[in-house]
């Protein structure tokens, strides 16, 4: 039997090779902005160790509360801590939290949400009632309920925030995979009697994959203003790693005196999920130009 010719998007709307991709961000002048960004935040973590001036730890009795200087770049806190070092710290400890996290999201999302588009029926009604509970609950109180029930730690906040962006994944591979369900190649593959695990793994995965690769750059950036909340509130990252958020809460009591305590690491989380919203934001578009229009 003879196949109607259809156009097939595969090839258009599949992540596109490293290089191609990385060439067309950087001639985007957002995406470029948003790649600038997100560079400098990643080397701070990859090269914190040399970058950091003072050990984070370290308590310097008659430096307290010193506004910046040549000695202290962004000052001291009110334990004579080097501010600008516990900053660069904190951007490792906010990237392996955002990044974990978001694997977990995006693993159980992608699985779940790849099952219920695909099958259908009562499973799909299951998964997706179960995703409808989840994200019923606000992102940041169901996070820091998780926390309280598991005991605040790293391990437990990197859970509890991959936990709550589950139906955010589930939902957006699901609706992928119900598009191109729907179009005529899909159709013409099951006429001839292809395989379901084949038509998943050929002709849905690569369709699914460009919503799927912006969904987890936008989620990053949500992932670590969560982590900064719950720091900020006590059940986020514990001492003495250093945390933006924490530091924030830290500085409550001194922002008159020291605007600086303040200052510094608002403006690091502002500039760190502004970054990954632009370049998600970008990278949407050059994963899929019709969006521009």
């Amino acid at each position: 039997m003879k196949l109607l010719k259809t156009n097939r998007p595969v090839k258009n709307r599949a992540l596109p090779g490293n290089e191609s991709l990385l060439r067309q961000l950087w001639n985007d002048p957002m995406g470029r902005a948003g790649m600038i960004g997100v560079g400098i935040v990643i080397l701070m973590a990859i090269f914190a160790p040399w970058i950091a001036r003072y050990d984070v730890a370290k308590m310097h009795a008659k430096d307290k509360l010193i506004s910046p200087c040549a000695a202290y770049w962004f000052g001291t806190d009110n334990f004579g801590r080097d501010v600008f070092s516990r900053i660069v710290y904190g951007a490792r400890v906010s990237l392996v939290v955002g990044i974990v996290a978001v694997g977990i999201a995006a693993g159980f999302g992608y699985l779940f949400g790849m099952i219920a588009g695909f099958f259908e029926g009562r499973t799909e009604t299951v998964i997706m009632m179960v995703m409808d509970v989840i994200f019923a609950f606000p992102s940041i109180l169901l996070a820091l309920f998780i926390v309280a029930a598991l005991g605040p730690s790293i391990v437990n906040t990197m859970i509890a925030i991959g936990i709550v962006n589950i139906p955010v994944f589930a939902r957006t591979v699901r609706a992928s995979v119900k598009t191109v369900k729907s179009t005529d190649y899909s159709a013409n593959a099951r006429s001839i009697g292809l395989k379901k695990m084949k038509i998943l793994f050929k002709h849905v995965t690569p369709n699914v994959m460009a919503p799927f690769t912006v969904q987890a750059t936008l989620a990053l950036s949500g992932a670590i203003l969560t982590e900064a909340s719950m720091s900020f509130l006590g059940l986020g990252i514990q001492p003495p790693n250093p945390s933006w958020g924490s530091m924030l809460s830290d500085a409550r009591k001194f922002m008159e005196r020291a605007p600086w305590l303040v200052i510094f690491p608002a403006l690091f989380i502002i500039m760190t999920i502004l970054s990954f919203n632009i370049l998600g934001d970008a990278l949407r578009d050059v994963l899929d130009p019709k969006l521009k229009l």
